[in-house]
């Protein structure tokens, strides 16, 4: 982004709540910043958690951790205070950056309330650190199937890789980006770096739940032309949009995915909106944001097998692997993925990321993958067909959830004996909620409202169940294994 500081100084950068915050002023209150951080200790090889607001302060805050040679990690304010402590141990931060006050044993640096012209004026002389587009810039922290959150150590290049000239997107100066993501997704790189590192605008939404009529208003009145949503809010968005003053009029891309695209609401926004580029996106965290795109007609609607999910972004490639055998188009095989958009790994967990991350040899060279989880197939063109999961993870909203994590934490609910937890099939494809069964290990027991009331205190709010039953016993099949499907037909 410093590149797009000294060509482009006075263009706007970011803009949150009608300010506006130019490419200069930015890149030197994160300057001052940095030397901060500096006397602080942080520097290569080291995590730095931002507890911030989505704002112009977070997004210099962030510049100035990369700026020192070290990875940030972007925590939601409304996760709870336990798991916050728990990305801060994991992450062995030497402190952690906030405006508000204590949140465990970590050390804290509260960034000063001022505004950004301020912080810019203390620009010192600081030495730039030296940049590799291989050091780890950012950690995602996302659920994990053993009980505890999961880091993913994502570098430079992983997400710098997006914004090439040959991209997916149309990104650049003149381009106005909404950043309405959370912070902690890794569509939030895409959403701050795509603008920032091409010369366009990041505008910042100033709500959590982005509603129709504020992005009609941050279209109307900030002049937003992209915008990133996933498939349920793009379903919601439909369903709400009033055809005589849309919220999607004088966008030029929409961006969309993370779950199953509902070929229904797909069609009827094409059909009002046939000049409004929509690209339909997949890939997991592990990989940073896209992995593979394709840009919906009103073509796909018509596919027996559902909306394609792409072809590889620049810098990545797909392999359909039965164990370590490739597959031939048109089978149906797990996904993995190589290239730049890996990850280094997961912060902490040796075992977790060699699971994941093998070495095999494709086409007689030794080549660095991922394991998705995910099933699909590349048909003769070389286009991706998502086909399912290989194991119980799921999506919720855009938010990846791991089963076994929720199962775990209500499990150490003092009284809980048994939990299961169930999905919700949508009917456009996907899942639209969490239904959690348990049993008790004695009459005295918590009741469904205060077991829920627990995870609610324990999990970020996307991983709480929407309903909570108590049960005498989980029912199991014929070969004794838990039957979900029995427990689904119960709701």
């Amino acid at each position: 982004m410093s590149r797009q500081a000294r060509i482009r100084p006075t263009a706007v950068a970011v803009v949150h709540r009608g300010e506006s915050v130019d490419y200069a002023t930015l890149d030197a209150a994160a300057d001052a910043y940095a030397e901060a951080l500096d006397a602080a200790g942080v520097g290569p090889g080291t995590t730095v958690p931002v507890l911030l607001p989505r704002s112009a302060r977070l997004v210099a805050v962030l510049l100035a951790v990369l700026k020192r040679g070290a990875a940030y990690a972007a925590v939601d304010r409304r996760w709870p205070r336990e798991r916050i402590s728990r990305i801060a141990a994991l992450s062995r931060a030497p402190l952690m950056v906030t405006d508000t006050g204590a949140q465990g044993e970590t050390p804290l640096w509260i960034v000063p309330d001022e505004p950004l012209r301020q912080a810019a004026s203390r620009r010192g002389a600081l030495p730039p650190v030296a940049q590799d587009s291989s050091r780890a810039a950012t950690v995602f922290f996302t659920s994990g199937s053993t009980g505890a959150p999961k880091g993913v150590l994502s570098p430079h290049r992983a997400t710098t890789r997006l914004f090439s000239r040959s991209g997916f997107a149309d990104f650049g100066p003149g381009r106005v980006v909404l950043q309405a993501a959370p912070v902690s997704w890794d569509a939030f790189s895409m959403e701050l770096w795509g603008p920032l590192t091409t010369g366009g605008t990041c505008v910042i939404a100033d709500t959590d739940y982005l509603l129709p009529g504020t992005l009609g208003e941050l279209v109307t009145n900030a002049g937003v032309d992209t915008a990133w949503l996933t498939a349920s809010l793009f379903n919601l968005l439909v369903d709400e949009d009033d055809p005589d003053h849309s919220c999607f009029t004088g966008l030029r891309q929409v961006l969309t995915g993370g779950e199953r695209l509902s070929t229904a609401h797909v069609e009827r926004f094409l059909e009002r909106h046939p000049d409004i580029t929509l690209i339909n996106g997949y890939g997991p965290v592990e990989n940073c944001v896209f992995a593979t795109t394709h840009r919906v007609t009103a073509a796909d609607c018509g596919r027996p097998d559902g909306i394609p999910i792409g072809v590889p972004v620049p810098g990545t490639t797909v392999h359909i692997l039965d164990g370590e055998q490739v597959l031939p188009p048109g089978a149906v095989g797990e996904i993995c993925l190589a290239g730049q958009g890996l990850a280094l790994g997961y912060l902490g967990d040796a075992e977790a990321t060699a699971a994941s991350f093998v070495s095999l040899p494709l086409r007689a060279a030794p080549a660095r993958l991922y394991r998705t989880g995910d099933l699909g197939l590349l048909d003769s063109d070389g286009t991706l067909h998502f086909r399912g999961r290989a194991d119980r993870q799921i999506k919720i909203s855009g938010h990846r959830v791991e089963p076994g994590e929720i199962e775990s934490t209500a499990r150490r609910i003092p009284g809980v004996r048994e939990a299961a937890l169930v999905p919700v099939p949508a009917v456009g494809g996907g899942y639209e909620r969490l239904a959690l069964f348990y049993t008790a290990k004695d009459p005295a027991a918590p009741a469904p409202a205060l077991v829920r009331r627990a995870l609610a205190d324990l999990l970020p709010g996307h991983m709480v169940p929407h309903s909570v039953r108590r049960s005498a016993a989980l029912p199991t099949t014929t070969n004794g294994k838990l039957d979900r499907a029995a427990l689904l037909a119960s709701l």
